[in-house]
């Protein structure tokens, strides 16, 4: 029997490889999500498209009339680390309490495996290169709140019995993600900024590193995850292993759009200045793909954007705290 399945934040980034790769795997998939960062035209054919909030605790009667799931993949959140500092309040409803109905709804209807998508954020700074068994020591409120709901997972599994399994992905990028959203996701800023003729915005010397990580390393893995069931109970790093400087990444950039390499340095802001992790774990769990080079994927993420042209950057709705907001983001 096809197993029936919940994604949420499927109109995003993530989300909607996921919910395409649960398709491919014969599943019946239901996509949830508010449209607040996501495009409906992500959601892939075949799933059918939920336009709901899950910071509403009603949520849980209209998910009722879809339900009963085998699995909940859990992916909708606000990915902003840096800004999560000025609209605490909206990242602690939008990821952590948003979070919490979902969970009520998958412990009160017998869901067999809740799989959530994490951050790497939540290790927090001088832990490299981060590994599981690392105390997670979160520097911002995003890394809190999904922190947070880690252990709120951890705590549901042992009152109630609810099997989970936590990703860490960390820097994805590719097709489908949101290049105007001008406060996350530093490749799409990059390119928006290319093709509107605009040198490239780097925060301080441009020496932070990441590994960034392209979707196909990421979503296959989180997709079949609910199929292995001695990775229940687990918590995996995911992504890319080769670190680059934000300078070595937008020098890539410039490559794949046959452009000169332009970029415009701004104040240093306060953030965790290298970030990569091990991944020897989940290596270990699954049969995890030959990692795309950045090389190649910038590529395949610049092609997608060329065709798809630049975006007018979205300015954030309500900023909480203006003290320390960076210049370029007010």
């Amino acid at each position: 029997m096809k197993k029936n399945v919940l994604v949420t934040g499927a109109a995003g980034f993530i989300g909607s490889h996921v919910a395409e790769h649960c398709l491919r795997q014969g599943m019946n998939v239901v996509a949830l999500d508010d449209l607040s960062g996501g495009f409906a035209e992500n959601i892939p054919t075949g799933a059918t498209f939920l336009e709901l909030d899950l910071k509403d605790p009603d949520v849980t009667t209209e998910l009722a009339k879809f339900g009963p799931f085998d699995y909940i993949y859990h992916l909708a959140a606000y990915a902003a680390e840096g800004l999560s500092h000025f609209i605490r309040r909206y990242n602690y409803e939008t990821n952590l309490i948003a979070s919490i109905n979902l969970l009520n709804y998958a412990v009160n209807t017998g869901v067999k495996c809740f799989v959530f998508t994490s951050s790497i954020a939540v290790y927090g700074k001088n832990q490299l290169p981060m590994t599981e068994d690392m105390v997670p020591q979160p520097e911002d409120p995003y890394g809190v709140s999904k922190y947070a709901f880690e252990l709120d997972l951890k705590a549901a599994h042992e009152m109630f019995g609810l099997d989970y399994i936590i990703f860490r992905p960390h820097n994805v990028y590719g097709e489908r993600q949101n290049i105007a959203d001008k406060y996350r996701n530093v490749i799409g800023i990059f390119m928006n900024q290319v093709m509107q003729g605009k040198p490239m915005s780097v925060f301080g010397d441009g020496m932070q590193t990441r590994a960034f990580s392209y979707i196909d390393d990421v979503a296959p893995i989180i997709a079949r995850s609910p199929e292995a069931f001695r990775a229940y109970g687990q918590a995996y790093n995911i992504g890319a292993d080769t670190p680059y400087t934000v300078l070595e990444l937008s020098k890539e950039v410039a490559k794949a759009f046959q452009v000169d390499h332009q970029v415009n340095h701004l104040a240093a802001r306060n953030e965790v200045v290298h970030a990569f992790s091990s991944h020897a774990k989940v290596q270990q769990a699954f049969q995890t793909p030959t990692p795309v080079s950045l090389e190649t994927g910038i590529a395949k993420m610049a092609a997608w954007v060329k065709a798809k042209g630049p975006m007018t950057p979205v300015h954030f709705g309500t900023v909480e705290i203006e003290k320390n907001l960076p210049p370029s983001w007010r």
